[in-house]
C-alpha cells in the first residue's frame, strides 16, 4: 500500500493561479509563494457572500492516539461536495511540528484525501507559526527587559509575571526553566517556561481577530501580570502591541493551496482543541465563505473539545451559524472505546464495537445541544469488516441520525458522493438554528459547569485552592464576561485520560485558571493536562529525511 507521500508525489500540481480562479479570484490579488501556495488579501472577505454561504463543521468521536481521519474526511468530503455539483471550499487549521515530528508524522489528510504541497505544509509553509513563535518572543523579551531597565521600569512583580515563551517542537525538558541568570548583565531571575507555539496566546488572538487593526487591539490587551502595588500589567503598557503586529502582517492573511483533487483549499492557524480553542482563524473560514456556497471546516479532537470550543468561542465571537456537523466515527475508535487493546483494533471484534458505541452515542447527543442536525462519517479502513459497519450504521438509525460509510482515503472525492449527498439533504431539511450553549454574561463557573455537565457529562466540578484565588483575580479583573476555553484530555470525555467509552458519576477538577485577556477568554485547566508537550519513545523525526537532490521522505 503507497504511503501518503507517495500518492501526493504521483499529482501533477495546478498552478496556484489556477486555483485561485475558480474562486474568481484574479492572479494579481494574489500573494505568491512559488506556484502552488498563495497568502490572500483581507479584502476578499464579503458580509453578503458570508450570510448566504453554509458553513459544515466536521468533528468527532473521543479518538485514539493516532486519530480518526477528521482532516482526510474534511477534505474528502470537500471533494465529494464538488463532484456532485456544489462549489466548496475547505478551510483548515496549519499543522504544528509538534505533532509532525512527535506522533502523526503529518497533518495533511492522507490517501486520496490530501492537501498540497503535503511537505511544505507539514513544515515552514508560508512561515505564520514563525512569526506567532517572533512576536509571542518578543513580548517576553521586552518583559525581561522592563524588570532589568529600573529607569523605565513599570514597577513589575517577576514573581507575578504570567506569559512564558514558545516553541515550536514538543520539547519536555522546556516546561519549566530559570531565566535571567548572568549577574548585573542578564535580567532579574524568575522561574518561567515554555509551551508549544499552538498552544500561544498569540495563535488564539490570530484565529479570532477579524482585521489587522483588531489583531494589534487584541495583542494590547493581553494580561501580563502585576505591579507590585496590585495593578494589573498589559502589553500595551510595554508599548509592545505594534512591533508585534508589524511581525504578523502578512501571517494574518489566509493561505490557499490545493487538495489532491485540485479543489481550492485555505488553510491558516493552528490551535490544539484540548488546550487552546482548535479552530482555524475567523478571517480564513470568512474568506471561504465569501468565495463559495459551501465551506467545510475542522475542529480539533472531539466535540467535547474542538466542536464546543468552536460553537461557544468561535461562531459566538464571529456571528457564525454553521448549518450542519458532520461526526467523523472509525470501527478501530469504538472497539478501542469498548475495551479492546490497541494492538487489536484491526481483528474483528463485534463485542467490544458495541461496548465503545456510548461514546458515539454521547457525541451524537451533544450535536443537539446546539440546535444543529448531524451526519455520521463512517471513516472506512481496509480491516473493517462489513459487520461491524454495519452495527455502527443500525445504531446511529435508531437514534435518529443518517450514518453513511465513506473511504475517502482510498477514492478521495468519490468515496465522499453519498455523504455529501446526505450533508446537503440534512442542510435543506433543517428546522433549527444554531445555538450557543451558554451566554458570556453568566458567571465564570456557571458556563465552566455548564460545559462540564452537559457536553462532558460530569456530575459537577471542584475547584482547587490555585483555581479558587484565580477566579477572585478574574473577577477583579472584570474578566467574568469571558468565555472558557477548557483544557482538557482528549482522550476521554471526562478529564481523567483512562476514562473510556462514556463514563459516569465523576466529577472535573479544575486547577487553576489562565487568563487569555487579548484573545477573550478564560482557560481552565483540568487534570494533568500541560501547554508542552513530550515527545514519545520512537517521534516521527526518526523517520523524516531528505535525500542529496531535495526529496523529502517520511511523512506519512
Amino acid at each position: 500500500m503507497p504511503t501518503d507521500i507517495e500518492i501526493a508525489r504521483k499529482v501533477t500540481l495546478k498552478p496556484i493561479t489556477e486555483i485561485a480562479s475558480q474562486l474568481n479570484i484574479p492572479a494579481d490579488e494574489l500573494e505568491c509563494y512559488g506556484q502552488y501556495k498563495a497568502k490572500l488579501p483581507l479584502t476578499l472577505q464579503d458580509p453578503k457572500k458570508i450570510e448566504a454561504s453554509k458553513l459544515i463543521l466536521v468533528s468527532a468521536i473521543s479518538p485514539t492516539p493516532a486519530g480518526e481521519g477528521k482532516t482526510t474526511m474534511s477534505i474528502g468530503l470537500t471533494q465529494g461536495m464538488n463532484r456532485i455539483g456544489k462549489q466548496t471550499t475547505v478551510v483548515l487549521r496549519e499543522p504544528s511540528l509538534g505533532p509532525v515530528f512527535g506522533i502523526k508524522g503529518g497533518a495533511t489528510g492522507g490517501g486520496h484525501s490530501q492537501v498540497l504541497p503535503m511537505e511544505d505544509i507539514n513544515l515552514h509553509f508560508t512561515g505564520d507559526f514563525a512569526a506567532v513563535e517572533k512576536a509571542h518572543n518578543l513580548l517576553a523579551a521586552l518583559i525581561d527587559n522592563n524588570l532589568h531597565d529600573r529607569k523605565r521600569s513599570l514597577n513589575i512583580d517577576g514573581r507575578t509575571v504570567v506569559w512564558k515563551r514558545v516553541f515550536d517542537v514538543n520539547d519536555r525538558a522546556l516546561r519549566k526553566v530559570v531565566v535571567g541568570l548572568g549577574g548585573t548583565t542578564g535580567s532579574i531571575p524568575r522561574e518561567t517556561g515554555f509551551d508549544i507555539t499552538a498552544a500561544s496566546e498569540i495563535m488564539a488572538i490570530l484565529c479570532l481577530s477579524d482585521s489587522l487593526a483588531d489583531l494589534k487591539k487584541r495583542l494590547g490587551n493581553i494580561f501580563i501580570g502585576m505591579t507590585r502595588d496590585r495593578k494589573p500589567i498589559f502589553a500595551r503598557d510595554l508599548k509592545a502591541q505594534g512591533a508585534m503586529a508589524a511581525l504578523l502582517k502578512d501571517a494574518v492573511k489566509p493561505n490557499l493551496v490545493q487538495t489532491i483533487e485540485g479543489t481550492p483549499a485555505i488553510i491558516h492557524g493552528g490551535p490544539f482543541a484540548n488546550i487552546a480553542q482548535g479552530t482555524n482563524t475567523v478571517i480564513a473560514t470568512r474568506m471561504g465563505m465569501s468565495l463559495s456556497d459551501y465551506v467545510v471546516t475542522e475542529a480539533g479532537f472531539g466535540s467535547d473539545l474542538g466542536a464546543e470550543k468552536f460553537f461557544d468561542i468561535k461562531c459566538a465571537s464571529a456571528g457564525l451559524k454553521p448549518r450542519a456537523m458532520v461526526l467523523v466515527a472509525t470501527v478501530r475508535a469504538l472497539k478501542y472505546h469498548g475495551g479492546a487493546d490497541l494492538k487489536e483494533l484491526t481483528t474483528p471484534d463485534p463485542e467490544s464495537l458495541r461496548k465503545g458505541l456510548v461514546n458515539l452515542e454521547k457525541h451524537l447527543e451533544n450535536t443537539r445541544l446546539y440546535s444543529l442536525d448531524a451526519v455520521v462519517a463512517i471513516n472506512r479502513f481496509v480491516s473493517d469488516s462489513d459487520e461491524e459497519l454495519e452495527i455502527i450504521r443500525a445504531r446511529c438509525e435508531e437514534l435518529g441520525f443518517k450514518a453513511v460509510v465513506s473511504n475517502v482515503w482510498g477514492e478521495g472525492g468519490a468515496g465522499a458522493e453519498d455523504l455529501a449527498k446526505a450533508v446537503v439533504e440534512t442542510i435543506d431539511n433543517a428546522k433549527k438554528e444554531f445555538a450557543p450553549l451558554y451566554d458570556w454574561n453568566q458567571p465564570i463557573e456557571a458556563k465552566i459547569e455548564t460545559v462540564c455537565t452537559k457536553v462532558y457529562g460530569a456530575s459537577g466540578v471542584e475547584y482547587t485552592s490555585k483555581a479558587k484565588k484565580d477566579l477572585r483575580k478574574i473577577k477583579k479583573l472584570g474578566f467574568e464576561n469571558f468565555p472558557v476555553c477548557i483544557a482538557k484530555t482528549q482522550k476521554s470525555l471526562s478529564d481523567d485520560a483512562t476514562k473510556i467509552g462514556r463514563p459516569t458519576d465523576f466529577e472535573i477538577t479544575v486547577r487553576e485558571i489562565e487568563i487569555a485577556a487579548g484573545a477573550g477568554f478564560v482557560v481552565p485547566i483540568t487534570g494533568d493536562m500541560m501547554r508542552m508537550p513530550g515527545l514519545p519513545s520512537v517521534p516521527s523525526s526518526e523517520h523524516i529525511d531528505i535525500s542529496d537532490d531535495g526529496e523529502i521522505s517520511g511523512l506519512f
